[in-house]
């Protein structure tokens, strides 16, 4: 069923500032990549995403303007363009001395601290590949991630070190462990201060556009994480799309609250935004509505992008708002998972000012579908396509269908940012092609006016507080417990993340079901995966409903849990 649209509409716009993207319909119709290439510096076809993230800033008018207010627990720090481009110069040159060579997977492993943001800028200067990782992952995540990856070089601090020696042993490709908050070096350890001996400038490495900058790992349903692989062009589509849909413009101060472990922390935090000369706030500290309004107050910020989790954490502080000055804002943005038309008219009253979704994802490496500025918002839509993007709704194979009726969210190949390659896994890589279109995995419909609107996931990924976790990844972890002999896990609707995940879990002989194991299972989930992968309810069952090859059929888990027709069971190995 398909409710009644609500419109908040901005004819005339209603805005505090002329947008970048001021006629949609005229760019659309007659958009070309060529336009986007003139966005961006390359030498002779060659370019480098950190160059255009940073350097050319610094050799420009904008070397002293503030490109980072950090804002940490206890203490702040600010960086202009130049003392980026130093000190990635800095530790590019470290990076090297570390025997770090083009093609290298170098992976960060820290929480949200200037180091994160210098030494991925320095990766990529060097043409070795970036990785990132939550700072909440824990030894498991942490091995899956570095071993498929192969990476030599890591960038840490003590505290996280402790998780990652716990499986050394495992990772033989592993070489080196650069520490931030150490000062001692020697058996495969360096010291992050050394980077204070090296020159301030690097010669920086000239990248086909081709050619792999970062890569990221995201949760499937029945393996372990997969690494998506981005190029150096994608900060073409990185930056147009930051500049039409976030509508960053150069008087802005620009605050996103994704980590880096998120691809909206490299698109949009670090490569896009910076691209387009932003002087960005990053907060490194944990949610608190009234922390969050003080920083809006005290850098100013014009231009936000968040989560509908953190909103709707922010509207259940109800007025907290009220004891900042936070009339600095002229533009919000959201992303994650669909944002509910509740959270807009929050917005509208709280601020006076609307929040716009768009869509993407981890694959396609910058945003697709958004809502604009300069038009209209039909509340609950993600949108419209981005300017050179063909969005389309399909069947199972891959015919396009008609208006209004439910099918696979799908794009056409080709923009810029797309993911080049699934780590070492081409067929699945392959998987998401199918007769000449992007098969995204989200269901979806368009309505007459072009607008998309988001149905639901097509697979089992859990979305819990815009945070992608593969059922899986929590499975395998769970059965690893003392206690559990089968595990099954599902994502369950909740009004504030979005999803929690539940699982379901069959005992071993000689264990029974209580609150002090419940409690046990999910410490043990924490520590062992990450702090948001933990399952937040726990069902003891006797049996898990499994195919007669032995798959658990986490439909008819979630489907007897939401009430619904739990569908076709003929597989069912007790049927």
């Amino acid at each position: 069923m398909i409710m009644e649209e609500e419109i908040f509409r901005k004819s005339p716009p209603e805005l505090k500032k002329a947008p970048n993207l001021q006629d949609y319909e005229l760019m659309y119709g007659n958009f070309s990549q060529d336009f986007m290439e003139k966005e961006l510096d390359y030498w002779e076809g060659k370019v480098n995403a950190a160059y255009n993230a940073i350097d050319r800033h610094a050799a420009g008018w904008r070397k002293n303007k503030i490109a980072l207010h950090w804002a940490g627990e206890r203490e702040t720090a600010d960086f202009t363009f130049l003392d980026l481009k130093e000190e990635s110069d800095r530790f590019a040159n470290l990076l090297v001395k570390c025997g770090v060579r083009k093609g290298d997977r170098v992976f960060i492993f820290l929480p949200r601290v200037p180091e994160l943001y210098i030494s991925f800028i320095g990766i990529l200067k060097t043409g070795a590949i970036a990785g990132t990782m939550f700072s909440a992952f824990g030894p498991s995540a942490i091995k899956d991630r570095l071993k498929d990856s192969g990476a030599k070089c890591l960038i840490t601090n003590s505290e996280l070190k402790k998780r990652v020696d716990s499986v050394m042993g495992e990772l033989p490709e592993l070489k080196t462990v650069i520490v931030t908050d150490s000062v001692h070096s020697g058996d495969g350890v360096v010291s992050y201060s050394e980077a204070e001996k090296m020159p301030a400038s690097y010669e920086i490495a000239r990248m086909e556009p081709d050619d792999y900058a970062f890569m990221l790992y995201t949760s499937g349903t029945t393996g372990k994480p997969k690494g998506v692989m981005h190029c150096h062009k994608a900060v073409i589509h990185e930056h147009i799309t930051a500049k039409w849909v976030l509508d960053i413009q150069d008087d802005d101060v620009y605050w996103c609250t994704a980590d880096p472990g998120w691809v909206t922390g490299i698109a949009y935090e670090i490569l896009g935004t910076w691209s387009n000369g932003a002087t960005s706030v990053i907060y490194e500290g944990r949610f608190d509505p009234e922390k969050w309004y003080s920083i809006i107050e005290k850098y100013k910020v014009n231009v936000w992008y968040t989560a509908p989790t953190a909103i709707r954490m922010l509207m259940q502080a109800g007025d907290a708002y009220k004891k900042c000055n936070i009339g600095s804002l002229r533009h919000l943005c959201s992303v994650g998972e669909p944002l509910n038309p509740e959270a807009i008219r929050w917005g509208l009253k709280a601020f006076g000012l609307p929040f716009h979704d768009n869509w993407w994802q981890t694959e396609t490496g910058g945003i697709l579908i958004a809502n604009y500025p300069v038009l209209d918002i039909k509340l609950g839509s993600m949108g419209k396509p981005f300017p050179g993007v063909t969005a389309a709704i399909v069947d199972d194979e891959g015919r396009i269908l008609p208006q209004g009726a439910e099918g696979n969210l799908a794009i056409k190949p080709g923009w810029p940012s797309m993911m080049k390659a699934i780590w070492n896994n081409l067929p699945k890589y392959n998987e998401y092609f199918r007769n000449g279109w992007y098969i995204s995995g989200d269901r979806a419909r368009v309505d007459k006016d072009g607008y998309f609107w988001f149905i639901g996931r097509a697979d089992d990924v859990i979305k819990t507080a815009g945070e992608r976790v593969g059922p899986f990844e929590v499975e395998s972890a769970l059965i690893e417990h003392r206690a559990i002999a089968e595990a099954g896990v599902i994502g369950k609707p909740d009004a504030l993340r979005g999803e929690i995940i539940k699982a379901f879990v069959k005992l071993r002989p000689g264990f029974s079901p209580s609150a002090e194991l419940e409690s046990e299972i999910k410490d043990y989930i924490k520590v062992k995966l990450a702090g948001h992968a933990y399952p937040r309810e726990i069902a003891f069952v006797d049996s898990l409903p499994k195919t007669r090859s032995g798959k658990i059929m986490r439909r008819v888990l979630k489907a007897r849990e939401l009430g619904l027709p739990v569908g076709d069971l003929s597989t069912l190995e007790e049927y």
